[in-house]
């Protein structure tokens, strides 16, 4: 599944953050807020294992296995391939990233396991990693798919050569590629990277989206906050909606637990943006009016 259709949501919600909100470690209070979600029509949940050094999959495991009805609901993301130096088993206690086919098994076993799902619908390689095989990955993503264990496989962070080396060397499609884009951190509309992410079929998941709130303290701010006054919707769902108004249909990875920011976001970020609007915000980000 890719392509402008790949995710029939606003957004994904982020679970980044869940293991900071003890509200919701209780397994009957985090199935509620998990149902709620879904009866708002938002089921892609995106993980990471190193979210709360695997604290965030857990807790969510432990909602599902509390409420087993919703394992069939919801639709997961995790990434996998940062070494933290707290799990660097070696004397060196370094970060880095690990591609290997040894880890990526049982990275994606142990996601399964703490998840509580029969299927990752999404596994992607959290960052790039230089001492990657790409045959030995990608054959690793091809088994995993073929196994039933998750759905597709894509990246995060990679460079347009960096997936397409990885994509020639498996059989299956690389379905999507989560990267940072926002009013903050335009770049990626400018050096040829969001087009080429587009022109191999990859899908558009965006992390940051709102630069960790920079998008609505910066440069921008004044016009946002008429332009969201005009339109009656909130800043940060009017930011939402300048994404996406791009080709692709980009869809936006928000990380806010609160269910009222949601339940306004949800339909703030369907805002359909004028041109001249779109582009207004952009000079106001960047400060410079394009060529």
């Amino acid at each position: 599944m890719s392509g402008p259709d790949a995710f029939p949501v606003p957004f994904l919600l982020g679970m980044m953050r869940l293991h900071e909100e003890p509200a919701l470690h209780d397994p009957a209070r985090l199935a509620d807020w998990i149902e709620a979600r879904l009866d708002q029509g938002l089921d892609w949940f995106d993980h990471a294992d190193i979210y709360g050094d695997r604290q965030g999959e857990a807790l969510f495991g432990a909602a599902l296995g509390a409420r087993p009805s919703l394992a069939g609901r919801v639709k997961v993301v995790t990434k996998a391939s940062i070494i933290t130096p707290e799990r660097d088993a070696s004397p060196l206690r370094v970060k880095h990233y690990d591609s290997s086919p040894g880890y990526l098994e049982q990275a994606i076993d142990a996601s399964l396991a703490r998840l509580g799902v029969e299927r990752l619908d999404h596994f992607l390689l959290h960052r790039p990693d230089p001492l990657m095989d790409a045959e030995a990955t990608g054959r690793v993503l091809d088994d995993a798919i073929a196994a039933g264990k998750i759905g597709a496989a894509g990246v995060s962070n990679y460079l347009p050569e960096q997936w397409r080396r990885l994509q020639g060397a498996m059989h299956q499609h690389l379905v999507a590629h989560q990267l940072q884009l926002s009013l903050d951190h335009p770049a990626p509309l400018f050096d040829g990277s969001f087009d080429a992410l587009l022109a191999d079929g990859l899908a558009p998941m965006i992390w940051s989206p709102l630069g960790g709130g920079r998008v609505l303290q910066g440069p921008a701010r004044p016009l946002l906050l008429r332009l969201a006054d005009e339109h009656g919707v909130t800043p940060a769902g009017l930011a939402l909606a300048w994404l996406r108004a791009l080709p692709g249909r980009p869809v936006p990875v928000v990380g806010s637990l609160k269910a009222e920011r949601l339940e306004a976001l949800v339909t703030d970020a369907g805002l359909a943006l004028e041109r001249p609007s779109w582009y207004a915000l952009l000079e106001a980000a960047r400060g410079h009016e394009v060529a």
